[in-house]
């Protein structure tokens, strides 16, 4: 039959042994990961933001998500409806209807449009 002299490690005891060990190694992996995401987030934050964009278009809630107002960059509302603008397409939008220039910054002055 199969009697277990003494000292010897069961094939229980060592499947035991590889699970401590690979949670060992789990432990130092997750310790590695987060030494690296605090030197990422370190680094980030010495960086400079990048500098706002020079028009943004607000647009609307709802499905066809319509223009509500253009900004000039600095004056950029926050918010996932918010995205950057050619100067070309801010002149367009601002021509085709003058309610939409932002009462706060005044794109219009800003592009010639007034």
């Amino acid at each position: 039959m199969n009697e277990q002299k003494a000292g010897e490690a069961t094939r229980l005891d060592l499947l035991r042994f590889l699970e401590r060990v690979q949670e060992q190694d789990l432990a130092r992996t997750r310790h590695w990961i987060t030494t690296e995401e605090r030197r990422l987030a370190e680094s980030a934050a010495r960086r400079p933001p990048p500098p706002p964009p020079d028009w943004v278009l607000e647009a609307g809630i709802g499905a066809g998500r319509r223009p509500v107002a253009v900004h000039q960059g600095f004056c950029k509302p926050q918010g996932a409806r918010v995205r950057a603008i050619s100067g070309e397409e801010a002149r367009r939008l601002i021509a085709a209807d003058t309610g939409l220039a932002c009462q706060l910054c005044r794109p219009d002055t800003e592009l010639g449009l007034l």
